[in-house]
């Protein structure tokens, strides 16, 4: 295996890596940027009022692109263990 190989691998997991947390991350992106506009609206500043949304909005959303995610995982380690034997 020589360099290039390993740094095309390590930029490949971490591109799934990225894909496959994006819709989690952006989740709770969007209902942080809500709760906070919607705290500075009404100044309440109290941090579970935001914590709780955002964790119950990322689990929703988990649940829903777990499938997704799984069949990106299985299908990028069928690939690697695919080119084991080319690496070599």
């Amino acid at each position: 295996m020589n360099p290039q190989d390993a740094v095309d691998l390590g930029r490949e997991a971490l591109m799934i890596a990225t894909l496959v947390s994006a819709p989690v991350l952006v989740a709770g992106m969007i209902v942080g940027l809500l709760i906070g506009l919607l705290q500075a609206l009404t100044q309440i500043q109290e941090q579970t009022v935001a914590f709780v949304p955002k964790l119950a909005a990322m689990a929703v959303t988990l649940a829903f692109a777990l499938p997704w995610i799984i069949t990106r995982l299985v299908e990028y380690a069928q690939e690697l263990i695919e080119s084991i034997p080319n690496t070599l």
